[in-house]
C-alpha cells in the first residue's frame, strides 16, 4: 500500500509541475501595445475614421480633445479659435512644428498634394466665396478632416457638395521646412509671425 501511495503521490507531483511550467506565459503581453490599439479603436469609432497600425494616435487625440470648440475669428484657445489657429496649435502639439498663422501662409510651406493622394496629417485648402485660400484644415483619412469651421471645431467629409465645391488643394509639408522649424525660428522670424 504504501508504494501505490507514494506512486500516486509522485504522479500528482510531476502533473503538479508540468502544469505549473505550462500556465506560466514565455512573454508578458505588451500593456502599451493594448492600449495603443484600444485607443485606435475608440477613435476610430467615435470619429467615423478608420485608425490603421501607422496611425498617429496623438494626432486623434488632439482632435477629439478639441471637438466643439466655439469658432471665434482671430481667436487662439479653447474659449473660440479659427482655422488657422487649430491648424498651428495642432503641427505644434502634435507634430512638434510651428507653422505660421495665416491659412494662406500655410498653404506656402507645402508641397501641393492632389485629393486622391492625401495622407493623415496632411493639410487641405479651400477658396470659400473667395479667390484666394480663406480656410485650411488636417486630413484625418477616409475622405475626413478636421477644421474649425462656422459651427465650431468638427470633423467633415471632404465627399459634402459644400467641402468638395470649395477644395482648392492639399497639402503635405514641405521638407526643408520641416528642418527649417525643428531647429527652431530666429527671433527675428518670430516677431514678424505675430
Amino acid at each position: 500500500m504504501k508504494k501505490f501511495t507514494l506512486v500516486i503521490a509522485l504522479f500528482f507531483s510531476v502533473l503538479a509541475a508540468q502544469a505549473q511550467t505550462k500556465t506560466v506565459p514565455n512573454q508578458a503581453p505588451d500593456k502599451s501595445d493594448d492600449q495603443e490599439s484600444l485607443a485606435k479603436d475608440y477613435m476610430s469609432q467615435i470619429m467615423g475614421v478608420a485608425l490603421n497600425a501607422t496611425s498617429n494616435v496623438k494626432l486623434f487625440q488632439f482632435v477629439y480633445d478639441w471637438i466643439g470648440t466655439p469658432y471665434r475669428f482671430g481667436g487662439s484657445s479653447k474659449k473660440g479659435i479659427d482655422c488657422s489657429a487649430f491648424t498651428k496649435e495642432l503641427y505644434e502639439k502634435v507634430f512638434n512644428l510651428d507653422i505660421k498663422r495665416n491659412s494662406r501662409d500655410i498653404f506656402s510651406m507645402v508641397t501641393p498634394v492632389a485629393k486622391d493622394d492625401l495622407k493623415e496629417g496632411d493639410l487641405m485648402f479651400f477658396k470659400i466665396h473667395s479667390r484666394s485660400i480663406t480656410h485650411v484644415g488636417i486630413y484625418l483619412g477616409s475622405g475626413r478632416f478636421a477644421h474649425a469651421s462656422s459651427k465650431g471645431v468638427a470633423i467633415s467629409n471632404i465627399d459634402d457638395s459644400y467641402y468638395s465645391r470649395y477644395f482648392y488643394r492639399g497639402g503635405r509639408m514641405l521638407a526643408s521646412f520641416k528642418n527649417e522649424l525643428t531647429s527652431g525660428p530666429s527671433a527675428e522670424d518670430k516677431n514678424t509671425n505675430n
